[in-house]
């Protein structure tokens, strides 16, 4: 969610663990079909939330089913997706949140990945808590307030301090800065996944108990537990820019697609029906739920979601 932005999306690891989200460095992976003579082969990189996830089963069944072609999906974390994209062992990444340093790396110097468009989702992170907690206690949407509820959501895992509840430890936050620098009597404890994060979300519910997690929208546990945003200092550009000095809230930012920029210029079909993948968060949180909640496989979901919804995903086709 990912991200340093998230994210994600987001979105779970039931599904790859869905996807949880395994830290393995998988830039030396390469689709089991790449070297196959003359075969038409797009490998797609799966990020590690359900979001995402949906994202690559969609296009994956499309270009499958419509168009013929062999497809490979790689999960794999969100920096070294960026090396594996701009190396060719992946052709696209569906789903980023932002990687400033790795665009001017490979898109602005090296010139060996391109921008694939808008994906039609608007991406934010931050930090929220339970509605129900919300209601009880309207001042701790206030960042400025966090601390007089820090005993409210202490755990066993976070050490005599209110927790932050993140997901896997391989998503790029600012958390950990953002907790020492507004000085707040809190510890970031890591529930592994977007899975175990969603099974501890979940379970908080249940039991109706205060938390506070670094959460990303579009999600689509958010119409399951509601949740309000704690407001953060206010955005403004170039304030994240030192990791090690970030005060102030996530952006919102519209989530981008990139292509290898030889699979662009020679993908042909594939290449732009991926430029011209775009669909809406309610989209995206349609098929996540088949995915993450009815526990549909994503090629039962993406072909159920195809099935019912062919007037958007026919001007997809080249």
């Amino acid at each position: 969610m990912r991200i340093r932005t998230m994210p994600a999306v987001a979105a779970g690891c039931a599904l790859l663990l869905l996807t949880g989200c395994g830290a393995a460095d998988m830039t030396r992976q390469a689709s089991p079909f790449a070297n196959a003579r003359g075969a038409r082969t797009v490998t797609l990189s799966v990020q590690s939330w359900v979001g995402a996830q949906a994202n690559v089963a969609v296009a994956q069944y499309l270009l499958e089913h419509e168009l013929g072609y062999r497809v490979d999906t790689v999960q794999v974390d969100e920096v070294p997706a960026w090396d594996a994209l701009s190396q060719g062992r992946v052709d696209a990444i569906l789903e980023d949140w932002g990687h400033p340093e790795q665009e001017q790396r490979y898109v602005e110097e090296k010139k060996t990945i391109v921008g694939g468009g808008d994906l039609g989702v608007t991406g934010h992170i931050g930090w929220f808590v339970p509605t129900y907690f919300a209601k009880r206690h309207p001042d701790v949407t206030d960042w400025n307030n966090l601390n007089k509820y820090a005993g409210e959501f202490r755990t066993p895992e976070s050490g005599g301090k209110g927790q932050l509840l993140d997901g896997s430890p391989s998503y790029v936050t600012n958390d950990k800065a953002l907790v020492k620098n507004l000085k707040l009597d809190y510890r970031v404890v890591f529930a592994g996944s977007e899975a175990a994060q969603i099974t501890q979300i979940q379970q908080f519910a249940k039991e109706r108990k205060p938390f506070l997690t670094y959460w990303y929208t579009p999600q689509w546990l958010s119409e399951q537990v509601p949740m309000t945003e704690v407001k953060l200092p206010p955005y403004e550009e170039g304030c994240d820019a030192d990791p090690e000095k970030v005060a102030c809230a996530y952006p919102h930012t519209p989530l981008q697609k990139y292509l290898n920029a030889d699979f662009a210029r020679n993908g042909g079909k594939a290449a732009e029906l991926l430029r011209n993948f775009e669909w809406t968060t309610e989209d995206q949180n349609e098929v996540s739920l088949m995915i993450a909640e009815q526990k549909l496989s994503p090629g039962e979901a993406a072909k159920k979601w195809v099935d019912s919804h062919r007037s958007v995903w026919e001007k997809w086709l080249p």
